[in-house]
């Protein structure tokens, strides 16, 4: 049978407005960027935790979305629950960005290169830049910091709420249409999650012909910052 016009409709509509609330919301792509950067991770890593971050996002509205359903609750209260919940993971955000920023500079500090000049017997007289970091740190701290970032990032998302996705399940529900409800949420998670993991990637494609020589020390700070910022900037503008 054919597909009813205002199903097409709210599937072109999901399709779009997940693609646009993903790419206008710099926290969909951001913070996996500059943690991979700063990390160093893979690119599967940074891939499988940029999926898993967006399905932990998507699937979570989704959940709420469902339980206003069957519980009856109006999208007005609905919108309010992802309001608070968006202020959390806002606030969590810019928490972790200020975390993060503050260990990248204490990290850059010890890690400062500096000059040790070598006699020899003979004579002779040498000069070596080293960094103390390179050698002499203890390995199971950045590890650990490693292990926990990827969690600390799909803790938010969880929390960050996907708030179009609420007016779009309610309309096919209130038509007593739940197969339309799971097509409408599992074309909204695929698009927004495909979107983020195509921004991601390529940045961080694009990222390794970027020569970083120079702030390598403050790749850590530099992320914290922008991470930080970018929850300010969504604080802020909304965006």
């Amino acid at each position: 049978p054919a597909m009813p016009e205002d199903l097409m409709i709210l599937i072109a509509a999901a399709a779009s407005i997940a693609f646009f609330h993903t790419v206008f919301g710099p926290d969909h792509y951001l913070p996996f960027i500059m943690m991979a950067g700063s990390g160093k991770w893979s690119i599967r890593k940074t891939a499988v935790v940029t999926f898993f971050c967006g399905l932990g996002h998507v699937i979570s509205s989704v959940i709420l979305g469902f339980l206003g359903i069957m519980l009856g609750v109006a999208v007005s209260q609905l919108e309010a629950v992802e309001s608070v919940r968006g202020d959390i993971a806002v606030w969590a955000l810019i928490a972790f960005g200020l975390v993060y920023f503050v260990w990248g500079i204490r990290r850059a500090l010890r890690n400062k290169p500096h000059t040790h000049i070598h006699s020899h017997i003979d004579g002779d007289e040498h000069v070596h830049t080293h960094t103390h970091m390179e050698h002499h740190s203890h390995v199971h701290k950045p590890g650990s910091k490693k292990k926990m970032t990827p969690w600390v990032l799909f803790v938010i998302f969880v929390l960050g709420p996907c708030e179009p996705l609420i007016p779009l399940l309610m309309y096919p529900a209130a038509k007593n249409s739940i197969p339309a409800v799971i097509l409408v949420s599992g074309i909204f998670g695929a698009v927004t999650i495909t979107t983020m993991l195509g921004i991601v990637l390529i940045s961080c494609f694009g990222f390794h012909y970027v020569p970083s020589a120079r702030l390598e020390r403050y790749t850590h700070a530099i992320a914290g910052a922008t991470i930080s910022l970018c929850g300010l900037s969504i604080l802020m503008f909304g965006l």
